[in-house]
């Protein structure tokens, strides 16, 4: 297992898009796999690269029961979202300790790059499609509590400083 640490907020990577991937090669798969044992270290239901320092547009997700079935992304962009929300607590490594609920599209059509380099459209429901989302908010620079309004954004950041230190 070669898990990697995830970068601690406010690390400035966190908050710049990552780059597209031209075409996957064995770096690139070497890449999703360590991201994989990351995640599952965290636990976790899905992780970006720029959350571990890779300024690339690959995430990875598992939020199946029996896990092993993580799915494989690059460059994932939605498609389609439903008009149906559904509420998650949300939380993330680079910022340990806290969690806010968030609301975002309950399914959610993704166009990816698979690990063989292959364009795939998958649907996304419940946790998977929130996970899948919170991803993608990773590669564009963003984190799961900019969907949190000014105060409550401010007072769940100052409570993660207050645990760490």
């Amino acid at each position: 297992m070669t898990a990697r640490r995830c970068l601690p907020w406010p690390n400035k990577c966190l908050r710049m898009p990552a780059d597209p991937v031209d075409r996957i090669t064995d770096e690139i798969r070497a890449i999703l796999d360590k991201m994989i044992d990351t995640m599952e270290a965290m636990p976790g239901v899905g992780l970006a690269a720029p959350q571990i320092g890779v300024m690339q547009r690959l995430a990875v997700v598992d939020a199946s029961q029996e896990r092993g079935k993580a799915v494989r992304m690059a460059n994932p962009e939605i498609l389609h979202a439903s008009g149906q929300l559904r509420s998650h607590e949300e939380a993330s490594p680079n910022l340990p300790g806290v969690s806010a609920t968030i609301d975002r599209p309950r399914a959610v059509t993704v166009r990816f790059m698979d690990a063989d380099g292959i364009v795939q459209e998958q649907d996304f429901v419940g946790l998977w499609a929130t996970s899948v989302q919170h991803q993608i908010d990773h590669l564009n620079g963003r984190m799961y509590f900019d969907h949190l309004s000014r105060p409550k954004r401010d007072m769940l950041l100052r409570r993660a400083r207050k645990r760490k230190g």
